[in-house]
């Protein structure tokens, strides 16, 4: 076989990515686009020793796990790479995902995790869940603006203003801007040359308040004529926040340092509701808890799903309202306010300085005054506090940009708290972390996670230094893509 050949492959199994899984004269093929029983015509596009890869050119008998896409730019944007799957068979993909994780990488036997392992979350909605979008500017070949997404593995913008994961406020929003920039000459920034001055539009929407951020992200210090498109801008029903984010840097980060606010408040604000975990329809409680959210704001983008996620791991971590708590990569205290409500006393953690000031106004606004925050990378701070305190030496303060100290007569109890909860991003808990917490020995700790793999990993170092992993629960945060989030619940053996 050769590249460019054309081969019949089954789709017999599907990768993490989402790629069908395949194979001819005893070669692995993995395919984009191709799902679980599919039979397909392939052209092969890249191969090595013992694997290749191809794509799909047409569909021989398709498989019955398949459904018609809604998106029609679905296979060339690289955001959803299931969406052509059944809603019920994406759903049991990522369970058996998480599953094969915790088995393969984890070591973890498969009855075991059968044993603590329940039903995914689903979504009742799996379309219009996302509550931020950013989208890159570009030119067309005709010279016009366009806005879109980048295609699957390149930085190639596909003219898309209406994305179906995203809120319909969103194409209105990119056309006035559109707008704006024909009549005005504003150029798009050209990632080659650097030149151009329009970068990207980022987009936030509260789903419980309905009020809408844009920020313009510009490769320059001001904006020509914006009295005009702000004029446009705040007709919009729910518009709080106009405002310019400046990045002159040649990088892939979308957000410069510097952001100024033009029309509006800098931020707007935004609810996360507590529910009732105690089956599966996931009833809202009575408590809420307001958010208010900067463009550069960590929050997470669905926040039907999340109000599930952080539920579950406010029951993970059973409260009583008098446990003491650290919640490790705080971001802007999300988990933290909720399971300050419901405990004596927490501590957040988190390295953007940003973020802990969010997290700390946040608490101000909910008047909840049992949750300090602090800066500082998990992996740093837990040690240093665990080192300062547990040895019965002066405990001291916090450095850096902490206002308040990690001291006095509850300090102790923080040595040995009831309860670890931690998020942390992709790439898992960092070693020092993870040591430290086993020598802290919470009875519990709640790990919830946006990457199984490394979950794995964590949870076996967790539970070979004297844990019990007690339950797992898969909730499907991302429809349509191949990620998923985690939350679980350790506890240790006496």
């Amino acid at each position: 076989m050769q590249k460019n050949d054309i081969i019949e492959l089954e789709i017999t199994d599907m990768g993490v990515g989402g790629e069908g899984i395949g194979k001819a004269d005893g070669l692995t093929f993995f395919v984009k686009d191709a799902i679980i029983g599919d039979t397909i015509r392939a052209r092969i596009t890249k191969l090595k020793k013992t694997y290749g890869y191809a794509r799909v050119e047409a569909l021989v008998k398709p498989s019955e796990l398949r459904c018609e896409p809604r998106c029609p730019q679905h296979r060339r944007c690289g955001g959803c790479q299931i969406q052509a799957m059944a809603p019920e068979a994406q759903l049991k993909f990522k369970q058996e995902k998480v599953r094969g994780n915790l088995i393969r990488l984890g070591g973890f036997a498969a009855d075991f995790i059968d044993s603590v392992m329940e039903p995914i979350v689903g979504m009742d909605e799996p379309y219009r869940y996302r509550n931020k979008a950013q989208f890159p500017i570009g030119t067309d070949r005709e010279g016009n603006p366009v806005a879109g997404f980048y295609a699957a593995r390149t930085h190639s913008i596909i003219p898309v203003t209406d994305c179906l994961l995203g809120v319909e406020e969103n194409r209105t929003i990119l056309e006035m801007v559109l707008a704006y920039m024909k009549e005005n000459g504003i150029s798009a920034y050209d990632e080659a040359t650097g030149k151009g001055l329009m970068r990207h539009v980022l987009i936030r929407y509260g789903f419980t308040t309905k009020e809408i951020m844009v920020a313009l992200v510009i490769n320059g210090q001001k904006l020509p004529a914006q009295d005009a498109l702000v004029e446009r801008l705040c007709t919009l029903p729910g518009m709080k926040s106009i405002s310019i984010n400046i990045n002159r840097e040649n990088t892939n980060v979308i957000l410069g340092q510097e952001t100024i606010c033009i029309w509006g408040d800098p931020y707007i604000t935004d609810y996360i509701h507590l529910r009732d975990c105690s089956d599966d329809r996931f009833a809202l409680t009575d408590t809420a808890v307001a958010f208010q959210i900067s463009p550069q704001s960590f929050y997470q983008v669905n926040p039907v799903q999340t109000e599930k996620l952080y539920s579950l791991a406010l029951e993970y971590a059973g409260l009583t309202e008098t446990e003491s708590v650290w919640d490790l990569y705080c971001g802007i205290g999300t988990i933290s306010l909720f399971l300050a409500q419901k405990a004596g006393q927490v501590y957040g953690v988190e390295i953007v300085p940003q973020a802990i000031k969010d997290a700390k106004r946040n608490a101000a606004l909910n008047g909840i005054t049992n949750a300090q925050f602090f800066v500082g990378k998990a992996e740093e701070v837990l040690p240093e506090f665990y080192a300062r305190n547990a040895s019965g030496a002066e405990p001291g303060e916090m450095t850096g940009d902490n206002e308040a100290s990690i001291s006095g007569s509850g300090a102790g109890d923080m040595s040995h708290p009831d309860v670890i909860v931690v998020d942390p991003p992709r790439k898992g808990c960092d070693p020092a972390c993870l040591d430290t917490m086993l020598k802290m020995q919470p009875e519990r700790i709640v790990y919830v996670s946006c990457d199984s793999a490394t979950l794995a990993r964590d949870l076996r170092i967790l539970c070979d230094g004297g844990y019990e992993l007690k339950r797992v629960r898969p909730v499907d945060q991302f429809s349509h893509t191949v990620h998923v989030e985690v939350v679980t619940c350790l506890q240790r053996v006496m």
